[in-house]
């Protein structure tokens, strides 16, 4: 069975991107080798990658054209992607698909995978996907920044969920990596 892995990065105060959509220039704070490294890693292990709509569109706009890192570059083109979409039908970034039914469709790819599925990014998404009892790990650079302003990585639940540390690595960069399990993961929040 495949297990589900949401990754991203946020600012010391939460925040996924600034004020503006897609502002991710906080990131260059926290880049380094070890996150270099990491990245290169999801690309030999990876079973599938998994995106919201406006994270997809950022993603196939620049690992399409991205010429600063081909190894990573080499890997996001070449992964097999799903996104989750009521707007999008298609998709033209090599080896998409769609779906309109992410969680019925992770349900089903988790149980016929057996490498990671890595949700990058995807604010909304990984909401949806927590509530929904689809996350098993959380893995989160925490860039040594504060902005202040922007959107925040994890939306109100209405309730404590607890997890459970894997680890906690302190980056090249000054920032850290924490890795947690979700112990309530195929339960959902309601049966919290």
């Amino acid at each position: 069975m495949g297990e589900l892995v949401v990754w991203n990065v946020m600012s010391l105060d939460g925040r996924f991107e600034g004020p503006e959509k897609w502002d991710l220039s906080f990131h260059e704070h926290i880049w380094g080798e070890d996150l270099r490294q990491l990245s290169l890693g999801f690309g030999e292990s990876l079973g599938l990658l998994v995106f919201g709509r406006v994270t997809y569109e950022g993603m196939a706009a620049h690992w399409s054209s991205d010429e600063d890192d081909p190894e990573i570059a080499a890997y996001m083109n070449a992964a097999p992607k799903l996104v989750a979409s009521h707007t999008l039908t298609s998709a033209a970034w090599e080896n998409t698909e769609v779906t309109a039914d992410i969680v019925g469709e992770l349900r089903r790819r988790k149980a016929e995978l057996d490498r990671p599925i890595y949700v990058f990014g995807s604010a909304d998404l990984t909401d949806s996907l927590l509530a929904a009892g689809l996350v098993d790990e959380l893995l989160v650079g925490i860039a040594p920044v504060l902005l202040g302003e922007g959107t925040p990585l994890f939306r109100p639940a209405g309730g404590l969920r607890p997890l459970t540390q894997l680890e906690c690595q302190t980056l090249d960069s000054g920032g850290v990596l924490l890795r947690y399990a979700v112990p309530w993961a195929g339960a959902g929040l309601a049966a919290e």
